[in-house]
């Protein structure tokens, strides 16, 4: 590959994340610029790009299923009901209400991939904050930490917690026993945080829950069907992949998204051109630019010279090397999607690993399923712990953070990248101090 490519790659990912972080241009359109562009100069042909975005399906379809899943109850006015009823056991109490929602989403999120679950509560959030009279970005960025944190807290919780567990071959039961406290600790560590950045929500007490409204169900058959629709794709979530027969969890949610636009075609509660417009698919977009500029940076031998560097900076210092790459990756993590990034740098441990002698080189196969030097783990588990924390720190630094900000511009609100920032930084800063202190003392003292 030409020099010149590898130099393009780089100016073009870094100038995209920077339009990104300026608000120039909005996200969508900067990323798909530089992916664009990159085509355009022959780094990567249109069949390449395609392809790289191609490797991303189970994402891309994962999202898109969900989106219309939900879309498509919109009509029934659960969403509205639900978080009616989420205020009144509050009792109007911002505190209870900010508790509320850790405790929702964290046992959630422990089964079910972040962004899903996003996907699938986010819309309780603007009724929700409408009724108690509050902005509701600082609730719906409140629930992209915790889904990000409580990823940590079982082996699927978050794609990029699996695709390092995946690499290395760890089981859900290993996980559990090695892993688990790092997400409880994440989630402890962002309650902590509630009075100070969310302190005017954690303050605030309606006088009088009997002003609320009270939306009420429409189509309540519709919604009986859904409900089995709902139950079906997350009892598959869960189990699909152990069948006899995988089932991926994104074909579980486009057969859920046909069924419920089968539903809402058939029982006439909304069109299915309706739905269909309603997807997030700038969101989608996004998805989709970055998998191909990522993809660049691969192919044009960026991320393998990345290894090389990294063996001669740490050497064989197993202790130095996991707390640089927990923090190294972490930052990146802030303005890199965690998954596309998560990619991208397993096969860089790998290679650095093998490079300077503490792994052989089988590890480096496709099917390899061995099990790793044990002394070499720690540094995969601290980049575990830093692409999902660092995440929390910027917009773009995890699906589940653009999947937010995508439903917060649906209800008329923007998540621009500074507010984020606001609250974003202070997360992720301590969450990887804390992670850091939990890999030391865990698996390195």
């Amino acid at each position: 590959m030409e020099h010149w490519q590898a130099i393009l790659s780089i100016v073009t990912f870094l100038g995209v994340i920077i339009l990104i972080m300026t608000e120039w241009v909005h996200l969508t359109i900067a990323a798909l610029l530089g992916a664009l562009l990159l085509v355009f100069t022959n780094v990567m042909t249109l069949k390449d790009a395609v392809g790289y975005i191609g490797n991303s399906h189970g994402t891309l379809g994962l999202f898109f299923g969900v989106m219309v899943l939900v879309r498509a109850f919109e009509p029934t006015k659960i969403f509205d009901y639900i978080a009616t009823q989420i205020v009144i056991l509050a009792k109007g109490d911002g505190k209870r209400l900010l508790l509320g929602i850790v405790g929702i989403v964290t046992p959630i999120c422990a089964v079910l991939p972040n962004a899903t679950t996003v996907m699938l509560l986010a819309p309780l959030i603007p009724p929700m904050a409408e009724e108690i009279g509050i902005n509701f970005v600082p609730l719906l960025i409140l629930m992209v930490f915790i889904a990000n944190s409580a990823g940590l807290l079982t082996l699927v919780g978050d794609p990029a917690t699996f695709i390092v567990g995946d690499a290395i071959n760890i089981s859900f039961i290993d996980y559990l026993w090695q892993l688990s406290l790092g997400g409880v600790i994440a989630v402890a560590t962002v309650i902590a945080t509630l009075p100070f950045l969310f302190r005017k929500i954690w303050h605030i007490k309606l006088d009088s829950l009997e002003e609320l409204p009270h939306p009420k169900i429409n189509h309540p058959r519709v919604l009986t069907a859904g409900a089995v629709i709902i139950t079906f794709v997350l009892v598959f979530f869960v189990i699909g992949e152990s069948l006899p027969v995988p089932i991926s969890p994104a074909a579980v949610a486009l057969l859920g998204a046909a069924l419920a636009l089968l539903l809402s075609h058939h029982s006439r509660i909304d069109t299915v051109n309706n739905i269909l417009r309603d997807v997030d698919w700038s969101t989608l977009i996004f998805f989709m630019s970055i998998f191909v500029l990522i993809g660049g940076l691969e192919k044009t031998g960026v991320i393998n010279g990345l290894s090389g560097v990294l063996a001669i900076i740490l050497g064989k210092n197993i202790v130095l090397g996991s707390l640089v790459l927990l923090f190294l990756v972490g930052i990146l993590s802030s303005v890199v999607p965690n998954i596309p990034l998560v990619v991208a740098m397993v096969p860089l441990l790998k290679q650095y690993v093998v490079t300077v002698g503490l792994a052989p080189a089988e590890v480096l196969a496709q099917d390899f399923q061995g099990q790793f030097p044990a002394e070499v783990l720690p540094m995969f588990y601290a980049m575990m712990f830093g692409a999902t924390l660092g995440g929390n720190g910027t917009l773009v630094g995890a699906s589940s953070n653009i999947v937010a900000a995508g439903i917060s511009e649906q209800h008329g609100r923007r998540i621009s990248f500074k507010t984020f920032l606001h609250y974003g930084l202070p997360v992720m800063f301590l969450q990887l101090a804390t992670s850091s202190l939990y890999v030391l003392v865990r698996f390195l003292l």
